[in-house]
């Protein structure tokens, strides 16, 4: 009798934590969120794309918009770590200053993933995986695309994307790297737009007031910036594609279609589009697998070859 008691007493505790094992597999996951801003069309696109496949997949996404500030996203992280999310999808503004944070979520043993930017840290267990583009693959190729299109035009000036972040720096790295092998090739100025539309507007006009029709060649960190430098060459009495050659990254489908209308002559492309892969890749983290240290989109120039026939596929 004390024998069969034991067995089932046994069987209820087997039961009970199998039940309990059923119930956390099926507890929809907690994920927090902390996105950059909305300084771009492509952000936009990006944050929707994490907002639509977590609600697709049944996940409670928590989202917190940083507004432009590193202090922000820090803040955010810190209470996602008090409120014990399951995972962490960090796009980090800036490269440097996470590790205190990091440090925190790795104590609470909550994995973070970083989108779209990296970050410098001397710890890199610090963050599960990199999720993002090739940012220097990107500015090599608008580099490139340049070098053989450009014809006697040589006069560049860039407008760079917010200072200290992965995609600016590195983009802007790639592009001069390049650029040393064409020496015909040469940026006059070089200005921070912030990524935003009314920025490239600005600094553009403030280029076109300095250098006037000495410019040639405008190479923009993002499509954003390229429609604002679209405004200040109109408005400056210029053809944009003509008069003024632009090369932009991102592709966008407003960006797409300038290259239809031949005011912008190629973009890079920068799918934003990471919501399904940042999700499969915690579910993978959260069940104990491996996952890719680094993982990269495949990127595509679009110009006047191919502008036409893709516009209609962009999803963002």
């Amino acid at each position: 009798m004390a024998s069969l008691l034991k067995k089932l007493g046994s069987f209820a505790a087997g039961a009970t934590l199998l039940f309990a094992a059923s119930a956390a597999l099926a507890k929809p996951l907690t994920v927090g969120f902390a996105q950059t801003g909305a300084e771009s069309a492509w952000r936009t696109a990006n944050t929707n794309s994490m907002k639509s496949e977590a609600e697709k997949r049944g996940i409670n996404l928590k989202f917190a918009d940083g507004q432009g500030k590193q202090e922000n996203q820090i803040r955010a992280v810190r209470t996602f770590v008090t409120q014990g999310v399951d995972a962490i999808v960090l796009a980090p503004i800036v490269e440097t200053g996470w590790e205190p944070v990091l440090r925190e979520a790795k104590r609470a043993k909550i994995p973070v993933v970083i989108m779209d930017r990296k970050v410098q840290t001397s710890d890199e267990s610090l963050y599960a995986c990199f999720i993002g583009s090739d940012f220097y693959k990107e500015g090599a190729m608008a580099a490139e695309w340049i070098a053989k299109n450009a014809g006697s035009r040589s006069k560049i000036v860039e407008l760079q994307g917010t200072p200290g972040s992965a995609a600016a720096n590195e983009r802007r790295k790639a592009f001069a790297d390049e650029l040393a092998k064409n020496p015909a090739l040469k940026i006059i100025d070089s200005q921070s737009g912030d990524f935003r539309r009314s920025g490239g507007k600005e600094v553009m006009e403030a280029f076109l007031k300095k250098h006037g029709k000495d410019i040639e060649i405008v190479y923009a960190h993002n499509d954003d910036m390229a429609l604002g430098a679209i405004q200040a060459i109109e408005e400056a009495g210029l053809k944009p594609g003509k008069d003024i050659l632009i090369v932009s990254i991102d592709a966008i489908k407003e960006g797409v279609q300038a290259v239809v209308d031949g005011k912008i002559n190629a973009v890079v492309e920068c799918n934003p589009l990471f919501g399904p892969k940042i999700y499969d890749t915690i579910a993978k983290i959260k069940a104990g697998e491996p996952v890719e240290r680094s993982s990269y989109n495949v990127d595509i120039v679009i110009d006047s070859t191919n502008a036409a026939a893709l516009i209609g596929q962009r999803q963002y």
